[in-house]
């Protein structure tokens, strides 16, 4: 019999967590990986396994193939883990892409819709903007308040640059149009920033730039089936939760353009006395922005035999 655990709460990364060979060693003991990515590719028509196992990297990193993969693997250490204990979390969340995942796995999303939906998502957000228009940086040192000052001084309305990601207490990523970013970088070196990094991205996510994207995600979603969640998702625009399946798909819509507010995502959480994060996917990227955001909390990561068991130790 399964119980639910309310101060335990699962995450799921977004894209750059993805890389040639990721779960292959979970996937060598446990049949749950293998056996979601084959419903992943009858869902898309292709092999995605031989994709995520063999690359090449450039096509793994293409963004309508990275956001099937990156879900099937969140799902997958998310089936190995209910194989193994009978613990439910009673929170989900997830970073951009991931709060897809998140949704799969609590039940408002099914699978196959899930590997549908975040390919045309993918494609979507690829052709919104054409390459090299558009860049993201990530700023370290640099408290939120100053990230969105300096990103509207340095934001005319033809180049605009905005906050994406408030990823932990001072590290923030800023996206937008390339020249924007650049000027918002310098000013964030002038106002005394740790590090001001360009991200090797294809698309500016989190800005008005998505724009025409999410317009023509939200016919896409429209003829999804979406149901109200078993497990309360945290989502990426608000810090909220919605059980509602017309207001998920809204805040789908939303999330495109908007911010991703994961400091307060993961302090809601922990306001709701989540002690536990596990982290199911490849890397422990969700992880270590934990520990910074909730320092006492404990954190593990799926994406190994080994990381699994440390995971199962949480609840134990």
């Amino acid at each position: 019999m399964t119980t639910v655990d309310r101060g335990l709460a699962f995450l799921f990364p977004g894209q750059g967590s993805q890389a040639v060979g990721m779960l292959g060693e979970l996937a060598d003991e446990h049949a749950e990986v293998r056996q979601t990515y084959q419903e992943a590719s009858e869902a898309l028509g292709y092999d995605l396994w031989q994709v995520v196992a063999e690359g090449p990297k450039e096509r793994l990193d293409a963004t309508e193939v990275t956001q099937p993969a990156m879900l099937a693997a969140g799902v997958a250490a998310y089936r190995i883990w209910c194989s193994r204990s009978p613990v439910r979390p009673g929170w989900m969340a997830g970073h951009s892409l991931g709060e897809y995942t998140a949704l799969v796995c609590a039940g408002a999303l099914g699978f196959a819709d899930g590997i549908r939906l975040v390919r045309e998502r993918g494609r979507l957000m690829q052709s919104a903007v054409p390459a090299g228009v558009g860049a993201m940086a990530a700023l370290l040192g640099l408290d939120d308040e100053r990230v969105i000052a300096l990103c509207a001084a340095a934001s005319p309305p033809e180049e605009p640059v905005s906050a994406a990601n408030f990823n932990s207490p001072g590290q923030v990523v800023i996206a937008g149009s390339a020249a924007g970013v650049q000027r918002a970088m310098e000013a964030a070196k002038g106002e005394g920033a740790k590090r001001a990094v360009l991200l090797p991205v294809s698309v500016p996510s989190h800005c008005r730039l998505m724009a025409p994207a999410a317009v023509a995600i939200r016919a896409v979603l429209a003829a999804t089936d979406v149901s109200e969640p078993r497990i309360s998702v945290v989502h990426n625009v608000d810090a909220a939760v919605h059980p509602e399946p017309d207001r998920i798909r809204e805040v789908l819509e939303q999330q495109l353009c908007g911010c991703v507010r994961w400091t307060d995502s993961v302090r809601a959480m922990a306001g709701q006395g989540v002690d536990r994060f596990v982290e199911c996917g490849p890397g422990k990227v969700l992880m270590g922005l934990t520990k910074r955001i909730v320092a006492e909390a404990k954190a593990e990561a799926i994406f190994h035999p080994d990381s699994l068991e440390k995971a199962l130790g949480l609840v134990q």
